[in-house]
């Protein structure tokens, strides 16, 4: 019969001082006191694994910061537990998962880091507006919830007044960023599934629509509207530059001087500001190349080719030219947007390639592969169809109403414009 285990006692424990080794006090029960050479004192539970019968150590903590009273405390908690057949390590280790879960893991937390990644793969625009969106609508319900804690119903509660205020096409958005958020968490490891896969369904479908663009025929509407209207030099140019380069707002407001090659007559957008991710290049015609000349005393020495007011350091909003074109009037039946509806219609018409109007709308191709190879060769094919576009547009503008008129011996003229 084995010699009884001297239990500690609180003097004894205190005496405790280091030796030329690390050294061990037991307590019985597999309470266990080691003392370090530095002097630290460390309490340990020592057990055998209800599972794999091996004897392993379970730290209990530090004296005096756990006393001897709560490690005894905390010993029958873990004998208990083998008991049961539990290994009270790993118990300790997910409940402290558990809790870490509960305050790290918020949806809001694992939002932001999702965002780090996704932000990089859109423009820097649609990435505000994903931001903006789940600040406003999600975040000051759910942000502070943990992600493990997100259902359905919860979702589905928080989206429904949306719906029933209208906002469809806001509900869609969240619906599918919220999913994606949801995704990255079981990427991550941080939840086993995704709750809210198929959670669109049960709300009412936006119906699309498309955006309100001019009738080919009202683009000489359009260019007198624009001669006439009381708009800066900037925007009136950048509304042009615009239309005859048939690229969104976004692309257009943050044009680079840098990016314009005016040996070769191109402009080159990089993928960063791109929708599809993908560097853009636009054939230059005679037209484009006069707005530019026409807004370079004004910008020239800046990086953005159309500066904001405020800072010209940085580039105009994207918005600039759709402000100006509601106070011309034409809220409601033209959005910049739509210009690029306007030039699509009009060359479809006129029996340009579908294929070559797609690539100067930057359409993404689904053939990849063909993408790639024909890129070089649809810079030389479009310039002609780009040419007739600006000529489409000045023949529009009666010869002398826009920033890019040109006179018959093909000398720029550059044009008086409103401040």
């Amino acid at each position: 019969m084995g010699a009884a285990t001297t239990r500690l006692s609180d003097l004894k424990v205190k005496a405790a001082k280091p030796k030329e080794k690390d050294y061990t006090l037991t307590d019985g029960n597999g309470l266990q006191m080691r003392v370090r050479i530095n002097g630290s004192r460390l309490w340990n539970f020592n057990y055998i694994h209800p599972i794999t019968k091996k004897r392993l150590n379970m730290g209990l903590g530090t004296f005096p910061e756990v006393s001897l009273a709560q490690a005894r405390k905390l010993t029958i908690e873990a004998r208990e537990l083998v008991a049961q057949g539990i290994d009270p390590k790993e118990r300790r280790d997910a409940d402290r998962q558990a809790k870490k879960a509960a305050t790290e893991h918020t949806l809001q937390n694992v939002a932001t880091s999702w965002y780090e990644l996704k932000k990089d793969a859109v423009t820097p625009a649609y990435a505000e507006d994903i931001w903006r969106s789940l600040t406003l609508h999600v975040f000051p319900d759910l942000g502070v919830t943990p992600i493990a804690s997100i259902t359905a119903p919860k979702v589905i509660s928080l989206l429904k007044p949306l719906e029933t205020k209208g906002s469809l096409e806001t509900v869609k958005r969240l619906t599918q960023r919220l999913n994606e958020i949801m995704t990255y968490g079981v990427n991550s490891g941080l939840i086993p599934a995704n709750p809210l896969t198929g959670i669109g369904s049960v709300f009412k479908k936006p119906k699309k629509k498309n955006m309100p663009a001019l009738h080919p025929d009202e683009l000489k509407e359009l260019m007198v509207a624009i001669a006439n209207a009381s708009i800066k030099r900037t925007t009136r140019c950048l509304i042009e530059w615009q239309l005859h380069t048939m690229t969104r707002p976004v692309e257009a407001a943050t044009t680079r001087w840098a990016d314009i090659d005016f040996e070769k007559r191109i402009w080159t957008i990089p993928a960063e500001r791109m929708k599809k991710r993908r560097p853009h290049t636009v054939p230059l015609t005679d037209q484009a190349l006069a707005i530019l000349e026409a807004i370079k005393p004004y910008s020239g020495h800046r990086e953005y080719v159309f500066p904001a007011d405020r800072n010209p350091r940085t580039h105009c909003n994207s918005q600039t030219a759709n402000m100006a074109l509601k106070r011309m009037g034409f809220e409601g039946r033209l959005v910049s947007h739509g210009m690029r509806s306007m030039a699509s219609t009009t060359l479809n018409e006129h029996g340009w390639e579908p294929e070559l109007i797609e690539v100067a709308l930057a359409h993404v191709d689904k053939d990849e592969v063909r993408s790639a190879y024909n890129r070089a060769d649809y810079i030389d094919r479009r310039r002609p169809m780009m040419a007739w576009w600006s000529e489409h547009i000045q023949k529009a503008a009666t010869g002398n109403l826009s920033a890019a008129a040109i006179n018959q011996l093909g000398d720029r003229k550059i044009i008086p414009i409103r401040r």
